[in-house]
């Protein structure tokens, strides 16, 4: 698991691993990750963008940006969350991603919500 705390935005994932979706043979292995965004400060924040940067075991990087997460930009009060789940594929059994939202205060400042890296692996495959 993935925990991480800024600026009271609190960042909280796990994942797991997709066997239904994946192709090992075809190296393509399929995860979820499983996102908690929580207000755990005194200033009401929304979540304008993402960056995340993968990497796949044998050090090959992709960057993903874009507005939102899943097609929401969501607002969080202080002491409320926002959960979601979404998908990455790699073509190795082991990989990692990390990176942050940007995120807006109701006062009008940015700053950026840390993505502590976590861990993307087929079972059994770390020891």
């Amino acid at each position: 698991m993935s925990d991480t705390t800024t600026n009271g935005i609190r960042v909280q994932v796990t994942t797991r691993y997709l066997a239904d979706r994946s192709s090992p043979r075809e190296h393509d292995y399929w995860f979820a990750y499983f996102i908690r965004v929580a207000n755990v400060g005194d200033e009401t924040a929304q979540l304008v963008s993402r960056h995340w940067v993968i990497t796949n075991a044998d050090g090959e990087q992709e960057e993903v940006r874009g507005e939102g997460v899943v097609g929401e930009q969501p607002v969080l009060s202080p002491g409320t969350y926002y959960d979601y789940n979404s998908f990455c594929n790699l073509k190795t059994a082991v990989g990692t991603m990390h990176g942050e939202y940007t995120m807006v205060t109701s006062s009008g400042a940015t700053f950026e919500a840390r993505i502590a890296p976590f861990t993307l692996a087929v079972p059994n495959s770390l020891n």
